[in-house]
């Protein structure tokens, strides 16, 4: 039976659908791994990310008795909810044990690096959270960045004016 274009749509949607995303993490820092890992959440905090009410900007993890944990990550308050969370509380990350070791050892390999969130992201229905093993950029290295992307922009437009 041949499914209609809604269906599978909402099949596609259903994938990986960004829920919030860090946006300066791939400026601020160079991105060395990442993974995904589960998050133990409470039902206002939910409705509250599916509806694009989350900020990861100031968020880190820390290990913390043997578990990952995230930190600073802003979830506000659903309105309807009878009963609210805590918008800054921390959130214990749901990772594999060999996962969380291979983290802590990659992270204490190399010096100045962080855990930080990239992104929330629907998967399968279950709400993720990509995080990354970070080591913050110098000065020097964001210039970098920024003048590797203005050559690009002017790249690309030379190539749109040329097509014209």
């Amino acid at each position: 039976m041949a499914k209609s274009a809604s269906t599978e749509k909402k099949a596609v949607d259903r994938g990986s659908a960004n829920l919030a995303q860090h946006r300066r993490a791939r400026f601020d820092y160079e991105i060395l791994q990442s993974w995904d890992a589960g998050l133990a959440l409470l039902g206002s905090e939910v409705k509250s990310i599916r509806a694009g009410h989350a900020a990861l900007a100031e968020g880190y993890c820390r290990f913390r008795d043997g578990e990952l944990w995230l930190y600073n990550v802003n979830i506000a308050p659903y309105g309807p909810a009878r009963e609210n969370h805590d918008p800054l509380r921390p959130r214990k990350l749901l990772m594999h044990r060999r996962e969380l070791l291979r983290l802590r050892t990659a992270m204490e390999e190399q010096p100045r690096t962080t855990v930080i969130p990239l992104r929330l992201h629907l998967s399968h229905g279950i709400i993720k959270a990509e995080i990354g093993l970070a080591r913050g950029k110098r000065s020097y290295d964001k210039r970098e960045s920024i003048r590797e992307r203005e050559a690009d922009r002017t790249i690309q437009r030379a190539i749109r004016h040329s097509v014209r």
